[in-house]
């Protein structure tokens, strides 16, 4: 059966979301999800293109609602995407490991999003042997997959 981080994958649209002024995009994530033929929205208030792509600066911005939303920015802004995420009415939600805090957590649970927290979206979306296979092995090994 598979686990709730890997069904987060079974969305067809997604709006992935960083800030590239302040970290480098998720470029892995972005292409990974591109490589399976998911419709993938770069949502980054500080660029206009990602990867030759349009970038939009909000979720409300975008062609069409997501079903699902990776957060990979600094720490202090996740809440808030959290909760436009809500506004919107996206209620599947990755935010990269670290990138939690108690709020963002409170707020989604308090608004019905099924959040996964405490791992990294790249570990299920690049294949072949790398940094992230060995953590997806490691993570399998934990029941943590």
């Amino acid at each position: 059966m598979p686990s709730n981080y890997e069904t987060f994958f079974n969305a067809e649209r997604f709006a992935l979301i960083g800030h590239s002024a302040s970290k480098p995009f998720p470029i892995l994530s972005y292409k990974g999800l591109k490589r399976l033929g998911k419709t993938v929205y770069p949502v980054d208030v500080s660029a206009e293109r990602i990867d030759g792509d349009q970038a939009y600066a909000s979720l409300d911005a975008l062609p069409q609602t997501p079903e699902a939303v990776i957060i990979e920015v600094p720490k202090q802004e996740t809440r808030d995407w959290i909760a436009r995420a809500a506004e919107i009415g996206v209620s599947d939600v990755w935010v990269h490991m670290a990138h939690e805090t108690p709020e963002a957590v409170a707020l989604a649970a308090e608004k019905g999003i099924n959040l996964r927290t405490g791992t990294c979206a790249v570990m299920y979306l690049k294949p072949g042997l790398s940094y992230h296979s060995i953590h997806q092995a490691i993570m399998k090994l934990l029941g943590k997959y």
